[in-house]
């Protein structure tokens, strides 16, 4: 199996249009290609899931273990004829200044993958060469295979650029051109299916097949590295249980590796919509993630035998888990929108981030990810804000610490976006508990 990491020096260099560009490709060329985003974004892969016809995981770094990511990336490629993966930021930025921790290099050492960097040469000519051969002397042990310039203005452009570097191959060199430009995405503005649709994707593919030699990609691409033995931990599952995910347009986003630990754990996922059914389907868990809840506020609270239904789901004792998304749904309120009307705060959209960035989370009680003290990881990205944050968890993000999220007796509503990976225990007692 080929594959390789698409990198760049900074955000907007033009990553995930080589990235679309390249899985349409391969797809179009009838290759199974697996793609892989780095960091906790969920807007890029579900842009890889329609270019790719695949779901699209998250590697990384920081949110859970080295051998977690390996053996996810080693089940996802089993089949597969190559693997691409995006990378997050900067190909050396990660969580903090100090370390490579969460950091696309890191990622691509741990695969023993190559890196292709995708370099912005509109703004620069000669300067390209130094801006690569710094990348390639920061850390020599990240192989960086070839560059692939974007915006270039034209032939003259590119030659200027291309005598000046002399020690990396040039894969490829793409015009400006603001027809297959994406615009910078932000959570909470758009889904990957509203902002991109597969003609587009179709033409940014057309776009990069024309200007890139695909062959010089693949040719010197070696194999990536992963392992299928698994880790999990915990008392089996006495009998399969059934989740209730909530899946449409206001509920898209979720770690793909969140939804196979469950059933690893032994769960049936079935999906249904808050949006266009009826009521919750017959469950053990009702797992509501994140998305824009916000845009489809007036059809959810239109919806009422749907929160109905769910309200008394929860009521009756079952179990449920709502993060971010979720959590907006499970509230009394969104902006004057009714929801649902378990977790007693109103929510207000302020037009602004509100918080974003990693989180360490550690229970304050016994709940269904497990006792007291159970620690797990996640991120959170919202633009709005609640009139109650809860003390269900002890969060450290980055220097702060606070208490966050909703502990009830059979479930857990917060804003953060756990991973299930930083903690093998979570899904197995989600179940059990």
């Amino acid at each position: 199996m080929k594959g390789c990491v698409i990198s760049a020096p900074m955000t907007g260099s033009g990553k995930t249009t080589v990235t679309l560009g390249l899985l349409e490709t391969l797809r179009k060329r009838g290759l199974a290609v697996q793609p892989f985003k780095v960091g906790p974004d969920f807007i890029d892969p579900g842009l890889h899931e329609i270019a790719a016809g695949v779901p699209s995981h998250n590697l990384d770094g920081w949110m859970f273990p080295r051998g977690a990511n390996e053996y996810l990336f080693g089940r996802a490629i089993e089949g597969k004829d190559v693997t691409i993966v995006e990378g997050v930021m900067g190909l050396f930025d990660g969580f903090d200044g100090k370390s490579e921790t969460g950091s696309t290099a890191e990622m691509a050492k741990w695969l023993d993958l190559p890196v292709i960097l995708v370099v912005d040469a509109h703004p620069m000519a000669r300067s390209a060469a130094a801006i690569i051969r710094g990348f390639q002397s920061f850390d020599p042990a990240v192989k960086i295979m070839g560059v692939i310039l974007n915006r270039v203005a034209g032939e003259k452009h590119y030659r200027l650029i291309a005598d000046a570097v002399r020690d990396v191959p040039i894969l490829g060199w793409l015009p400006a051109d603001p027809s297959i430009d994406i615009p910078e995405r932000h959570l909470g503005l758009f889904t990957a299916k509203e902002e991109l649709t597969l003609s587009r994707i179709r033409a940014i593919g057309e776009f990069f097949e024309a200007h890139v030699d695909v062959k010089n990609i693949l040719s010197p691409s070696p194999s990536g590295r992963g392992r299928r033995d698994s880790q999990r931990a915990g008392a089996p599952v006495t009998r399969a249980k059934r989740v209730a995910l909530a899946h449409d347009k206001a509920f898209s986003f979720y770690y793909h590796a969140n939804r196979l630990e469950l059933e690893n754990a032994g769960a049936e996922i079935i999906e249904f919509s808050p949006l266009s059914d009826a009521e919750v389907r017959d469950a053990d868990l009702l797992y509501i993630g994140g998305g824009y809840p916000e845009l489809y506020r007036r059809e959810l609270e239109a919806n009422a035998q749907m929160r109905t239904s769910i309200r008394r789901f929860i009521e009756s004792g079952r179990k449920f888990y709502a993060e971010c998304g979720g959590l907006m749904y499970l509230a009394e309120s969104i902006d004057d929108a009714r929801m649902v009307g378990i977790v007693p705060v109103q929510i207000e959209m302020t037009g602004r981030l509100v918080d974003f960035g990693y989180c360490e989370i550690r229970t304050n009680s016994d709940s269904i990810l497990g006792p007291r003290g159970t620690t797990a990881r996640g991120h959170q990205f919202h633009y709005s804000r609640s009139t109650g944050s809860g003390n269900g968890y002890s969060v450290k993000q980055g220097q702060r610490e606070y208490s966050e999220g909703f502990i009830f007796p059979n479930g857990i509503a917060s804003y953060i976006h756990l991973h299930f990976l930083s903690n093998p225990d979570l899904a197995r007692n989600m179940l059990n508990s």
